[in-house]
């Protein structure tokens, strides 16, 4: 197997440097100083017979060790490696066995550095550095098997502050072995001795974890993590990959936050968590989350755009000012930089959409002035165009943004997709599906797409087109909850198929159990069923997780249906207070022939 030098560079440096040994002709260039390195401090001078007797470096020596770098200079690494080699095993010297396994590397030749590291294990079979390299080169050869016992021997030989180094690198050491179930194994054998271990045992079990998630064994990660957890409930990895893990679709494992967050969790576990309710709709407990970042880290400036984006969301709009106001003036402390540059347009983009609610489009334009070009030009025009469109200019919106340049295919695909969103909130339906499926064309695999106008399409009048495309998401991704939801929602507001529609919820409900909208489509389905007390148990939970007024307005209807108008009445007004523009709720209260 022949390998890139430069690729295994990065990845010898990560693992070496957690075992506590860099080679020097691996941190450096070679020179002509470097001939002959100095050992690690940790070495007994007994591995170093020249360093003990500089005599012994005879001239016939010298000159094969100088023609050896010489040619390995001239780009002759794999001649230079020979000589190198040959010199190691005349003169017995562990430097002279190391530089041969590097340039054995330079060489490009992973199986030539084994020659030299199976030699240097031999000559001095107690040797770690020796023991560290035949590890690091088995792994990059994807032998693993044969790497359990140099992994056993490291861990073994190193003192407990060593071995949490070398425990928490292993998933990285590991992190291109293509066998990822036998590499975990590997990793796992090893460790035995350490998971009960008070020091040691949390971190060993995290490892385990990662390294049986990336294998896909999630049942079996998620158990690494509660044992860890069980160990230390307040280990900071053993709780990122219980967050990992809720990621990647295992509910069970927010359970094991509840210890971790009530102690003394750390600002970045609790983001990771924040990040994962905001993906499921959960935005209400996401405000737990950033709220108690924002007083523990009042100097981090990513959760005050958090925090303005979910008090933006949930229409409070002085504390999104008040957010984006910390966030920006923790941001001028910030050396200016291209990622400044970027966090700061995203500032001015949520400042002008707080203005634009407000109703205050010449302030939201003095936002988007502010906007540094760049690649979030095309959100500030589209942003602009919103403007005009929101003052009954849509011909002009429209305009502005097809005038927009788009440098790359996907800048066109957001292009179309923004022309669709103004048509859409312009209420003309059937051109923002036409826009939209101009989208669809430029990329027909992307599900997101492809669900966004299957909505238009339902919109539209086309509730069959909307079926199709939802069906055909499901037929490509079985576990895309929610086109899952999208669809039995679809038959349920129809009146169609609802034995089927409620399968399809609860489908995507088990993917997703926290989603207040899957809970809502469940409840809208049993009060089709038939099932009004159980459909407004369920529409109340959804309300109170996540106060919306579309969920309001089913939540209305199925207390008005129960004869609990005054009720009824209330969840409909705390819904036009959320959002009056709100198309379910408006003719919901029409067709009831309700007015507020």
């Amino acid at each position: 197997m022949v390998l890139s030098h430069h690729r295994l560079r990065p990845f010898a440096l990560a693992w070496l440097l957690a075992a506590g040994a860099l080679p020097a002709a691996l941190a450096q260039s070679a020179a002509p100083q470097d001939v002959v390195p100095a050992p690690p401090a940790e070495v007994e001078d007994a591995e170093h017979p020249l360093a003990a007797n500089d005599t012994a470096l005879t001239a016939e020596l010298f000159y094969e060790l100088l023609m050896s770098e010489m040619t390995a200079g001239n780009g002759d690494a794999a001649t230079g490696y020979a000589l190198m080699l040959d010199a190691a095993r005349r003169s017995n010297d562990p430097r002279l066995y190391r530089r041969a396994s590097e340039l054995a590397l330079q060489s490009r030749s992973a199986e030539a550095a084994l020659i030299a590291i199976h030699a240097w294990n031999a000559a001095y079979p107690d040797s770690r550095e020796a023991n560290r390299y035949l590890l690091y080169v088995l792994v990059t050869l994807n032998r693993v098997n044969e790497s359990a016992e140099p992994l056993a021997k490291e861990v073994a030989r190193a003192s407990t502050r060593e071995k949490l180094s070398i425990v928490r690198a292993l998933p990285q050491l590991y992190a291109r072995a293509s066998n990822k179930a036998g590499a975990a194994r590997v990793v796992e054998q090893a460790l035995q001795g350490e998971l009960k271990h008070p020091a040691l045992g949390a971190a060993a079990w995290t490892t385990i974890g990662r390294m049986r998630l990336t294998a896909q064994d999630k049942p079996g990660a998620l158990q690494a993590a509660r044992s860890a957890l069980e160990l230390d409930h307040t280990d900071d990895g053993a709780a990122m990959l219980a967050v990992q893990l809720l990621d990647e679709g295992s509910t069970d494992a927010e359970a094991l936050l509840a210890p971790y967050l009530a102690a003394t969790p750390l600002p970045e576990v609790r983001m990771a968590y924040a990040r994962q309710l905001l993906q499921s709709q959960r935005l209400a407990d996401a405000q737990v989350q950033i709220d108690a970042v924002t007083q523990e880290r009042p100097d981090a400036s990513e959760p005050w755009l958090i925090q303005a984006s979910l008090k933006l969301q949930s229409g409070e709009l002085a504390g999104a000012d008040a957010a984006l106001e910390q966030f920006t003036t923790l941001l001028q402390e910030v050396p200016p930089s291209e990622a400044r540059t970027r966090a700061l347009n995203q500032a001015w983009l949520m400042h002008a959409q707080v203005a634009e609610k407000r109703g205050d489009f010449a302030q939201a334009e003095a936002w988007l002035e502010r906007v540094d070009g760049g690649a979030q030009s095309l959100a500030a025009q589209v942003r602009r165009a919103s403007l005009l469109a929101r003052q009954g200019k849509l011909t002009q919106a429209r305009a502005l943004i097809r005038a927009t340049p788009a440098q790359t295919a996907e800048e066109e695909r957001l292009k179309w997709q923004a022309e669709a969103q103004l048509l859409r909130d312009a209420g003309d339906y059937q051109q923002a599906y036409e826009m939209q499926a101009k989208a669809v064309a430029l990329a027909p695999q992307d599900n997101d797409l492809v669900y966004d106008q299957a909505m238009l399409a339902e919109k539209a009048g086309r509730p069959q087109e909307a079926e199709r495309l939802l069906r055909g998401i499901i037929a490509r991704k079985p576990d895309y909850h929610h086109a899952l939801n999208a669809l039995g929602y679809l038959l349920a507001d129809r009146g169609e198929h609802l034995t089927e529609a409620r399968t399809l919820i609860k489908k995507a409900l088990g993917h997703a159990p926290d989603d207040p909208f899957i809970t809502d489509s469940l409840g809208w389905v049993e009060f089709r069923l038939g099932n009004r007390e159980r459909a407004a148990s369920l529409l109340q939970q959804a309300f109170k997780t996540q106060p919306d007024a579309e969920i309001a307005a089913h939540l209305g209807e199925v207390l008005w249906s129960l004869k609990r108008r005054e009720q009824a009445m209330d969840v409909w007004r705390e819904g036009q207070r959320l959002n009056s523009d709100n198309e379910t709720l408006r003719e919901t209260l029409k067709r009831l022939g309700v007015t507020l």
